[in-house]
């Protein structure tokens, strides 16, 4: 039996073995080592184990016992009767800790993030549409294609033999086949060595405004806009400052900031299109603030309607935009693989930020994995299948929600993306008490809440790839008679 317990440093600190052995073995138990049930050797296991006597042995398992660490059954053994865990777990609470400013910023943020989300109502036998949650649909997921990529690539790892340490920047077949499918699909001049790969989008941003701000510093928001980004800045030490989005996207302005985060494909979460002219204004302003515009491309390459609309980095002749984007709706969510298309002078500064937390790249074997599945013509394949799967999806759920809800919210149109957003048309008191009744039929939603003269204005987005065109029948119709 392999057990092993700290005997011998304790042997150097009390006078008899039988001390040693006692103490060492009752602090295993309290400190969790040896948890709850644990069948313990037996005398004589243990004996030969640490060349003590057996009668030394069982002086301290009838020593615990008396004390209820331990119980002793005739004829199965002796197992650990004390829990731990429960004590261990009442201790930790106590315990003070001294925070960074920068760890108490984030443990204040997540601390208040996870009591705004919406959590879903469980109810036994209750039919749950959950809106709220995004995932792609993985049934259409081309698994079979995926894993003899995947089983390929282990094969050529395992013979690899890595004299030179990989790159924090991320594999180099990976950021060439994105920089190909940016050329070829957003029109953007991508070139390899100006991507970094993440570990999603959200660590890319997260990164690059540690990078970018300083404590105190201003960086300008969307408003309403993805709250990742807000935790991040403050996080940071930064002060958002939101600017009010409409139906062309943010409206520019000659604001005294070094850092603006945007979502100009498609905003999140109204959907607007940012317009030529606002855009060529942000770059403007860049340009003149020496600024630095991070453009988060989310979900605007699955448009089911209209033609393309150019990311922002695309009208970028001075190099003050970043581009992030990300693998995580377009495949599955589990594989977390993001990146950023870097301007040339910071691709160094954001290697060397990124390999202080990943000195070598995380995932490399679905990086190279992704690389040989892009390589392939699998993923522009599966691109095309799902943009039909989903176009069907948001044309359904679009068509529900303008039938059967419009009275209830003003639908924002939108020709893109993997969610519908309408605002609320009646007082704050009639939506809350909606939210309610819903939720208690087990139908929920993302939302956002914007001051608005006197009241506050209530938003909701809607995410359905992963919901069937019977689940988004279901829950609307049922909304419309709640």
């Amino acid at each position: 039996m392999h057990f092993q317990i700290p005997y011998h440093s304790y042997y150097e600190r009390y006078s008899s073995k039988l001390l040693a052995f006692y103490h060492a073995l009752r602090d295993s138990i309290v400190g969790g080592v040896l948890p709850l049930h644990t069948r313990l050797p037996s005398s004589r296991e243990l004996a030969e184990l640490y060349k003590v006597s057996r009668g030394t042995i069982n002086q301290v398992y009838d020593m615990l016992a008396s004390e209820g660490y331990v119980i002793c059954e005739v004829g199965r053994g002796t197992f650990v009767s004390y829990n731990s865990s429960c004590i261990q777990q009442m201790d930790m609470l106590k315990r003070n800790y001294s925070l960074s400013k920068w760890g108490a910023r984030v443990n204040e943020i997540s601390v208040a993030h996870e009591a705004s989300v919406q959590l879903p109502l469980k109810s036994e036998g209750l039919r749950e549409i959950d809106f709220h949650w995004f995932a792609p649909d993985s049934e259409w997921f081309p698994k079979e294609e995926w894993n003899r990529c995947l089983y390929a690539t282990a094969r050529q790892m395992s013979q690899q033999n890595f004299t030179i340490p990989p790159s924090a920047q991320g594999d180099l077949g990976l950021r060439e086949g994105i920089a190909n499918y940016l050329r070829r699909a957003r029109g953007i001049a991508a070139q390899a060595e100006h991507i970094v790969i993440f570990n999603g989008s959200m660590q890319a941003i997260a990164l690059l405004t540690q990078l970018m701000i300083n404590e105190g510093d201003t960086a300008i928001v969307e408003n309403p806009g993805y709250n990742g980004i807000r935790r991040a800045v403050m996080a940071a030490g930064g002060t958002c400052m939101p600017i009010d989005v409409d139906e062309q996207g943010i409206v520019p302005d000659d604001w005294t900031a070094k850092l603006l985060f945007v979502t100009p494909g498609r905003q999140f979460p109204t959907g607007a299109v940012l317009s030529l002219e606002r855009r060529q204004r942000l770059l403007q302003w860049a340009y003149e603030r020496e600024a630095v515009i991070i453009e988060d491309d989310y979900d605007s390459e699955f448009r089911h309607r209209g033609k393309a609309v150019e990311p922002l980095k695309v009208l970028d002749r001075e190099e003050r935009v970043v581009y992030v984007g990300s693998f995580s709706k377009s495949l599955l969510s589990s594989i977390r693989i993001g990146y950023a298309v870097v301007p040339p002078a910071l691709v160094e500064p954001v290697i060397r930020a990124k390999a202080l937390y990943e000195p070598q790249p995380t995932g490399l074997l679905e990086q190279q994995t992704l690389a040989s599945f892009m390589n392939s013509g699998q993923y522009e394949r599966h691109l095309r299948r799902m943009k039909r799967v989903y176009s069907r999806k948001f044309e359904c759920l679009r068509l529900l929600l303008t039938r059967c809800l419009s009275d209830r919210f003003d639908w924002v149109e939108s020709d893109a993306g993997l969610h519908l957003f309408g605002w609320w048309r009646g007082t704050e008191e009639s939506y809350m008490e909606f939210r309610k009744r819903c939720g208690e039929s087990g139908i929920r939603w993302s939302d956002v809440a914007l001051p608005a003269d006197s009241r506050i204005r209530h938003g909701a987005y809607f995410h359905f790839p992963h919901l069937t065109e019977q689940d988004m029948e279901y829950a609307v119709k049922l909304m419309q008679v709640l």
